[in-house]
């Protein structure tokens, strides 16, 4: 399996690190992809990739609740970044609503922006939403094109929010929340072909049911493939086959 978003380098894990990994792989995680946060990450972005070089692959990018005042900064420092390391995607990057809406015009920008650094180097993006699903799409439609490709990272949408995102060129990511009793993800994702869809964790945060509550991890993957695998009736070698395709294609490993 891939874990197609997992924050591995972020303080939770720092008592345990290596035990979370050494569980991932002992679950069958072949890869890790490593969505970025802000500049203050990026360190430890790099020592995790120095440790785990074949097993984690590196993301840049800002995320839209660390767009602030100084967001210009920010988004220097990412476009810096792009020489020094083979990234595999720009992310994870979008609008989120739910905490602030202070900034919305900046997060825009910084949006807009990110997604036309992705195409300059041929890169797919990783799309954070919350509370923010039009915002969101407006950006899109304006960028729109062959050229833009990637995730919508932990899907939460309506099934017509799916159609339109897929029409966009971006595959679904799923992940704890399609366990949840109140996710309604397993009410329509059946009607979404599995060529659409990619595995994530998104740990340390949404562990699936029945880790619900408790810290997320890498590992935990498994319950999402085996909710999948509910849903669309099929074995979980076949879900694990299709999404790890999916990955791969996306991330042009």
């Amino acid at each position: 399996m891939i874990d197609t978003h997992t924050h591995l380098y972020s303080e939770e894990f720092d008592n345990d690190r290596a035990a979370v990994i050494a569980r991932a792989k002992a679950a069958g995680v072949t890869h890790c992809f490593i969505p970025a946060i802000d500049s203050i990450y990026t360190d430890r972005m790099f020592a995790l990739k120095n440790d785990y070089p074949d097993y984690m692959f590196l993301m840049n990018g800002l995320h839209p609740c660390n767009v602030k005042e100084n967001y210009k900064e920010e988004l220097a420092h990412v476009e810096n970044l792009m020489p020094t390391h083979h990234f595999c995607a720009i992310g994870e990057i979008g609008i989120d609503l739910y905490w602030d809406k202070t900034f919305l015009k900046e997060q825009q920008e910084a949006f807009a922006w990110q997604i036309q650094l992705a195409k300059k180097h041929k890169l797919p993006i990783v799309i954070h939403c919350r509370e923010a699903f039009e915002e969101v799409f407006e950006v899109l439609e304006s960028e729109k094109g062959d050229d833009l490709f990637g995730i919508f990272h932990c899907f939460t949408g309506t099934e017509e929010q799916a159609h339109r995102a897929i029409g966009y060129g971006l595959h679904l990511g799923i992940g704890g929340v399609v366990t949840f009793k109140n996710g309604k993800l397993d009410q329509f994702l059946k009607n979404i072909d599995l060529q659409h869809l990619v595995l994530e964790t998104d740990s340390p945060y949404l562990a699936p049911v029945p880790y619900r509550g408790k810290r997320n991890e890498s590992a935990y993957i498994v319950q999402v493939m085996q909710k999948l695998s509910d849903i669309y009736a099929l074995p979980e070698s076949e879900i694990e086959r299709i999404t790890n395709a999916n990955a791969t294609k996306i991330f042009q490993l």
